[in-house]
């Protein structure tokens, strides 16, 4: 079970550029693909349609 968490926390621990929409880790201060500094969390919850 606790590999499990370990994974959830890997996929939905990350930051995702404002811009180009890459995946960053959680920890980045930057894009490592265009630079921007403008990152969001990755979303831990569906949206609602």
């Amino acid at each position: 079970m606790t590999q499990h968490l370990s994974i959830e926390d890997r996929l939905l621990g990350t930051q995702v550029c404002m811009r180009c929409n890459a995946r960053n880790p959680e920890r980045a201060e930057r894009c490592r693909k265009c630079g921007y500094k403008n990152l969001r969390p990755k979303a831990k919850e569906r949206r609602a349609t």
